[in-house]
């Protein structure tokens, strides 16, 4: 993997100011480029570099790598880059070519999709080119990271970033936690969330007697006449 740190380190915590999301603390993201030939150094990563920017822009303090187009390689990256960054962002791969493996790695590392923003991602994507409904990206989580999937060409990777800027504040901070599904309302007792109370059925009654049956009663089988 090669790696390219931006000047500002990558390391979660530094406190500069954010631009755009208003905080003291400046959040920290990983870069991801699979590309065959950008790995091989025959290629510069535009994509990287674009994508990189923008995030710096967003206020995240960026570090940015390059590995070829093998899955073992790409989920190896994403695995080790979950561990000390809120947010990991891909260029590259998501095609049709049997090389473009980045879905099935991401696929193979997260803990579940979040298929919603790659929905966003294709549909910005459709307004500047029908080619977008061919793009395989993959969004997920694993653990506290949310992982995202964009193409590799630089303006196909900023307009599918761009589509999720708008919850991407929300998304990272809800996924920093703490978590509150497990929280016990007033109403909750010790052991978790307030149920609904059985009600109490009052004691059965007695059935009626039955009586016996009369002409017309439906309860009434005829039966055969002896002499016929």
């Amino acid at each position: 993997m090669t790696g390219q740190g931006s000047a500002d380190g990558g390391r979660r915590g530094e406190e500069v100011p954010s631009s755009d999301a208003g905080s003291s603390v400046r959040r920290s993201a990983f870069v991801l480029t699979a590309s065959d030939r950008g790995a091989a150094g025959a290629r510069e990563d535009s994509a990287g570099a674009a994508v990189e920017d923008r995030l710096t822009g967003l206020g995240f303090a960026v570090e940015r790598a390059v590995v070829p187009d093998e899955q073992v390689g790409i989920e190896a990256a994403i695995r080790e880059a979950a561990v000390r960054h809120l947010l990991v962002v891909t260029t590259g791969g998501t095609g049709l070519t049997p090389r473009d493996v980045t879905p099935q790695a991401t696929l193979a590392v997260i803990d579940y999709a979040v298929p919603g923003l790659a929905e966003a991602m294709r549909a910005e994507g459709r307004q500047h080119t029908p080619m977008a409904d061919l793009s395989r990206a993959v969004v997920g989580v694993r653990g506290h990271t949310l992982i995202v999937n964009l193409p590799g060409s630089p303006r196909g990777a900023i307009e599918s970033l761009n589509a999720v800027v708008p919850v991407l504040d929300h998304a990272l901070e809800t996924l920093a936690g703490p978590f509150d599904h497990g929280s016990s309302s007033p109403e909750a007792g010790a052991d978790g969330p307030a149920s609904v109370a059985a009600t109490a059925m009052p004691p059965s009654q007695p059935l009626p007697t039955p009586t016996d049956p009369v002409a017309g009663d439906p309860r009434v089988v005829a039966e055969p006449d002896e002499h016929e």
